[in-house]
């Protein structure tokens, strides 16, 4: 089988880990923030939080960013249910904006309309949650004038994106939002096993971000209510989690970002082979935005059914059944079950909809080989050959 994604690991990166494991340290010890040195002086950022995963950092940048009763959360419905989840965990409410049809991103247009409308019933978001779907950015300039029109927050969802960049500046330097969330999970382009990073460029929401990842507790005599009582003297200043990333696991992300420049060109050349490969087939190929150059964490493949026979479910599983592992990236979060239940109908997003009747996800990753990819295009071709 070849999978849709797959992490790589050399044996830099596992000497990088037996090293920690030597350590006197296993957490809370230097690797952690030399991996978040790493990541900040990367994307251009002032400042990076490792976490244990991307939904505990879209947890906290939340809480930092004050949202809670009586809020609201805005994002998009084609994307992993993180996203949206984050939103309920502050005890806010969840909403969603429509996907631009070529980016498969937030679509500003439809965020500004859904703005004037919300304005008028006084129940305009707190936060905005930007998903940066497959790796290629929104257009964060737009989201960001609408942010300062309508006075919201703005948080970057780059799980899929680090390594990519926005008008020419890697994705994670916050300029045009407040945090912006990475994920290091196995599939993703970096990987810590799990994990996740908050960058920011804000001191206090910097602050905040390091409190709420470690119970609350500080050591810092200059957070404390009072003078410590001694040198083991600490302060619970607000209520945290434990989402504290392992010595373990930083190690193997500070040994990963050495090479996440040539993770992202790989990716690269894979998606403009594919490109060439998939041309005459009918398929809606992935669009890049020319502002964007992106992380190609997915490359998703949209099947023309008017000129297909065979179903989406049939392509999907004929492909499976000749061992290319696709996927589906994502089923709308607002069909979900959970989501059904506070009144959400499929319809509310057409091209979210529309989006998932058609998308795959075919193989993307570092060590596919031409050869891989060749068996994929193979298999591609047969299968919509006879469906045509």
């Amino acid at each position: 089988m070849i999978p849709y994604g797959k992490q790589e690991i050399i044996q830099a990166d596992i000497d990088a880990v037996v090293e920690v494991l030597k350590s006197d340290f296993l957490t809370q010890g230097p690797m952690v923030p030399k991996f978040e040195q790493a990541v900040a002086d990367h994307v251009g950022a002032n400042h990076a939080i490792a976490v244990n995963s991307a939904t505990s950092a879209l947890h906290i940048a939340c809480m930092a960013l004050g949202l809670g009763q009586g809020d609201w959360l805005w994002t998009t419905p084609v994307t992993f249910v993180a996203s949206a989840n984050c939103g309920l965990y502050c005890g806010a409410q969840v909403d969603f904006v429509d996907i631009d049809p070529q980016t498969y991103n937030l679509c500003p247009k439809a965020l500004k309309a859904k703005l004037e409308q919300a304005e008028k019933e006084n129940r305009l978001p707190k936060v905005v949650v930007a998903v940066h779907l497959c790796g290629q950015p929104c257009n964060m300039e737009a989201i960001a004038a609408l942010s300062r029109e309508y006075g919201f927050k703005v948080v970057e969802d780059a799980s899929h994106a680090i390594g990519g960049k926005y008008q020419g500046e890697f994705i994670g330097n916050s300029r045009y939002s407040d945090i912006t969330v990475f994920s290091f999970h196995p599939v993703k382009i970096v990987t810590t096993a799990e994990g996740g990073m908050a960058v920011t460029n804000d001191d206090q929401l910097a602050e905040k971000l390091n409190l709420l990842r470690s119970h609350g507790i500080t050591r810092d005599p200059a957070l404390m209510t009072r003078e410590p009582d001694g040198p083991w003297y600490y302060q619970q200043v607000d209520l945290g989690y434990n989402y504290r990333m392992t010595e373990l696991q930083a190690a193997l992300g500070v040994s990963q970002m050495q090479r996440l420049d040539d993770f992202v060109a790989r990716r690269h050349e894979l998606a403009r082979r594919y490109d060439q490969l998939l041309a005459d087939l009918p398929l809606t190929l992935p669009w890049q935005h020319p502002d964007s150059y992106s992380g190609l964490h997915l490359y998703v493949i949209r099947l023309q059914l008017e000129n297909v026979t065979l179903s989406h479910r049939e392509v999907f599983e004929a492909l499976r059944e000749q061992g290319i592992g696709v996927n589906l990236h994502y089923i709308p979060v607002h069909t979900q079950p959970y989501y059904e239940q506070m009144g959400f109908k499929d319809n509310d997003f057409p091209q979210s909809m529309a989006y998932y009747c058609e998308a795959i996800s075919i193989p993307m990753f570092h060590g596919l080989t031409d050869q891989q990819q060749d068996r994929v295009v193979s298999v591609l071709k047969e299968i919509l050959g006879k469906a045509t």
